[in-house]
């Protein structure tokens, strides 16, 4: 829930840096990659609040749809000039992570009355089954990330990114795969800071839920799901811009030694998550409208 890199997986085309989702239909209709709202992921709600949950998912996804939708299209269609011109630079991913950013934050916004109503409801065994699921959550990221040693962290870092860009670019030639292991190389022991700083997340918001009755939890919440970066560690804010850029040049890099016949994959790839996009019922009833 806190992890920018779930959020910016709706910026499906930056899936070369963060992510593979090809389902963009399916994730877009769960919702579960368009806006940090993931608590049901944490709670276990009974049927009242199912209902309500549900009712108010709907209605942020058609607000969503028929207001953020056509911006995304937009951001693709910037995207896809960028590969067919062959201006994939540092200074054009910087820009295109800023837009990605702003429509995170905005689609944050939106949800986070909807999130305080919720919390505010919880009664004292939802909220310590919360904070339970918060601790199996730690529990399991640093058996899987920190476990094992910093070279295999690398080597399996390396290996996950290869094959996310295989989906998008096809095989990757030597020099590439080179490039994608000097990559996971330069970001060192990054899992360490990230997961630090979700705990540190994670506290936070358990200690405000604890108060969620009192008169500063609206703006609390408000700052724990649309201003997360005020509340990173140093040592995550640091971490994170060595992430950032190690991920544009990487792109920058690749894009540069990539083949027509890669380059061509990747613009079909982009054309498809754009036409799956437009072919969403709701925003087909939105410019009908």
């Amino acid at each position: 829930m806190s992890h920018w890199l779930k959020q910016v997986t709706l910026i499906i085309a930056l899936s070369l840096t963060v992510a593979a989702c090809t389902r963009v239909g399916l994730a877009y209709r769960n919702l579960d990659v368009i806006i940090p709202w993931t608590l049901s992921d944490y709670l276990d709600m009974n049927h009242v609040q199912k209902d309500w949950f549900n009712e108010r998912l709907k209605e942020h996804l058609s607000w969503h749809c028929t207001t953020q939708l056509p911006g995304y299209l937009g951001w693709l269609d910037r995207l896809q000039t960028m590969v067919e011109t062959n201006q994939v630079t540092d200074a054009a991913l910087q820009t295109r992570i800023q837009e990605a950013k702003q429509a995170i934050a905005e689609s944050a916004r939106e949800i986070t009355p909807s999130a305080i109503e919720l919390l505010q409801g919880l009664d004292d065994k939802q909220v310590a089954e919360m904070n339970d699921a918060f601790a199996k959550d730690q529990r399991k990221r640093q058996e899987t990330y920190l476990k094992p040693t910093l070279e295999q962290q690398i080597n399996e870092r390396s290996m996950r990114m290869e094959k996310r860009l295989n989906a998008w670019l096809g095989p990757l030639s030597p020099t590439q795969q080179q490039r994608v292991m000097a990559w996971s190389n330069a970001l060192g022991d990054q899992y360490q800071q990230w997961i630090a700083n979700r705990a540190h997340w994670q506290q936070q918001f358990s200690a405000a839920v604890a108060q969620r009755h009192s008169p500063e939890f609206p703006q609390q919440i408000e700052t724990l799901l649309v201003n997360r970066e005020s509340l990173w560690t140093p040592a995550y804010r640091e971490a994170y811009a060595n992430t950032e850029a190690q991920a544009r040049a990487l792109l920058v890099d690749l894009m540069a030694e990539s083949t027509p016949f890669q380059r061509q994959r990747l613009l079909r790839k982009i054309e498809g998550v754009r036409k799956d996009f437009s072919d969403l019922k709701c925003l087909r009833a939105a410019r009908q409208g």
